[in-house]
């Protein structure tokens, strides 16, 4: 099958929310069939999130409360573009700093994560960043984070049990160890 033979057409959009942080929309498309079906589609500008690991092979996660689950979670620190368009290793030195008080003189990039592209565009950029100093962190007013500083493999580990559940933190963890690696 080509890719014509699966590409849905996309016939209206209706905005049926608009926010500070997203967008939602109801979308009409035709099948490829010719069937018309309905999507409910969430806009968003984007993010970008750090996997940072120091000398000593620790890395830095932030522990975090998260409304739509009710639970604290504990994550690598990450933050949204501040606009459509924005460059991503910029906004990712610019959360990085804000998090957690480091800046980063070596930056790689991972991967461009697709979130959940069965209902929104979201893709988080995920850089490891390497050679840390450490400053003063700069908190949104909004912003609750308490830092933690734990061995990159303990965190790995952490992955492989369940304890970590956040998905860019599993896939930032373990492409940074493979980076770093070499395999």
């Amino acid at each position: 099958m080509n890719d014509e033979q699966l590409r849905e057409k996309v016939i209206s959009k209706e905005q049926l929310f608009e926010g500070s942080i997203l967008n939602v929309q109801k979308w009409t498309v035709t099948l490829p069939n010719g069937e018309s079906a309905g999507r409910e589609v969430v806009l968003h500008r984007g993010a970008s999130a750090i996997v940072p690991v120091d000398e000593e092979g620790n890395t830095y996660l932030v522990r975090q409360y998260r409304a739509p689950l009710g639970e604290i979670l504990r994550e690598i620190p990450a933050g949204k573009l501040d606009y459509i368009g924005e460059d991503t290793l910029e906004a990712a030195k610019r959360e990085f700093r804000e998090e957690t008080g480091f800046t980063a003189e070596k930056w790689t990039l991972l991967t461009k994560l697709i979130t959940t592209p069965g209902f929104t565009n979201e893709t988080i950029a995920i850089y490891l960043a390497e050679e840390l100093t450490k400053g003063e962190n700069d908190l949104d007013e909004d912003e609750f984070i308490d830092l933690e500083k734990i061995p990159l493999r303990e965190a790995l580990s952490q992955v492989y049990s369940g304890a970590l559940r956040d998905g860019k933190t599993i896939v930032g963890l373990l492409l940074a160890e493979r980076a770093r690696t070499g395999e």
